[in-house]
């Protein structure tokens, strides 16, 4: 029986950074942080267990698309820089990736968002089913039948197609970008139209259906005041979704063969996790290897 590829795309600064902040105190018998590596490694194994994927790559942000900056020039300015101790385990989750036969991906000006867009699309255009790990709501544009959602703040682990986006949202996810249009995001540094929350986004996009069909038939908007400020933001919604569309063009092709989940080097991830002192899964490595040398009568 043909088993159907699945990709699993993992958000991997998201991911980092949540790891961190989970674990606030872990460190190497050296003195260096390894709360981010912990982290990292324990959910990255969670989400392989649920998912189950034959091809896998942690997407990683290489720097803010230019295109986007030429648009709102205080596109995300207001984040604060990395964490020391964070961007210090950076390399050393890579190192680990590669030991354990993952892929990682990351290129210089290239937003991992628009990345996982392109391999997202390209693995449902190869006959793959695909699951993207991560929070963020602009992914909530791509769940079709062929692309689910794995959210981590969803404590039920499940897997969301457009039903779960709609309860979250209140529009299907072919409107997600309209919706994040009027609403904006704080996060990113994108104005949405004053007094236009999630819920009145949604009631508009419920009665016209589109940002589009909105602006044509503005004059059915009964409300004075709401009519005035989405006439008065009409450039501001415009210029959001070019900001929220996710563009696949903007990032480099990849061979979704390479992204096939390797064989993990043993004696790699043994030596790595001995370096960073961590006792439950150097144990797990070791017992592996014995097991493995008995098999072959060693």
């Amino acid at each position: 029986m043909c088993v159907k590829s699945r990709l699993l795309l993992v958000d991997g600064h998201a991911y980092a950074y949540r790891a961190f902040f989970a674990i606030r105190s872990l460190r190497s018998p050296g003195g260096r942080a390894t709360n981010a590596i912990y982290g990292f490694v324990k959910m990255l194994a969670r989400m392989r267990e649920l998912v189950k994927p034959t091809h896998l790559a942690v997407v990683w942000d290489g720097g803010l698309s230019a295109e986007r900056l030429q648009l709102i020039p205080a596109y995300k300015a207001q984040r604060p820089e990395m964490p020391d101790d964070l961007s210090e385990q950076l390399g050393e989750i890579s190192s680990y990736l590669g030991a354990a036969g993952v892929g990682s991906l990351q290129a210089h000006g290239v937003e991992a968002d628009d990345w996982i867009a392109r391999l997202a699309l390209a693995g449902v255009g190869a006959g793959a089913s695909v699951v993207i790990a991560s929070a963020d709501k602009d992914f909530f544009q791509l769940v079709c039948d062929g692309i689910g959602l794995l959210n981590p703040n969803d404590k039920s682990e499940t897997i969301w197609a457009a039903a779960e986006v709609k309860a979250k949202t209140g529009v299907e996810p072919a409107q997600i970008v309209d919706w994040l249009s009027l609403v904006g995001d704080a996060v990113d540094n994108i104005p949405g139209v004053p007094g236009v929350g999630p819920k009145t986004a949604a009631s508009l996009l419920g009665q016209f259906g589109s940002v589009d069909a909105l602006y044509d038939r503005l004059g059915e908007v009964p409300q004075d005041r709401l009519r005035t400020v989405l006439s008065e933001s009409r450039e501001v919604v415009r210029l959001n979704q070019q900001m929220i569309r996710l563009r696949a063009d903007l990032a480099p092709d990849h061979d979704l063969d390479g992204l096939k989940v390797g064989s993990p080097d043993e004696v790699r991830l043994l030596e790595l996790s001995r370096g960073w002192g961590f006792k439950s899964m150097t144990a797990e490595l070791q017992a592996r290897a014995i097991g493995s040398q008995q098999m072959l009568g060693v």
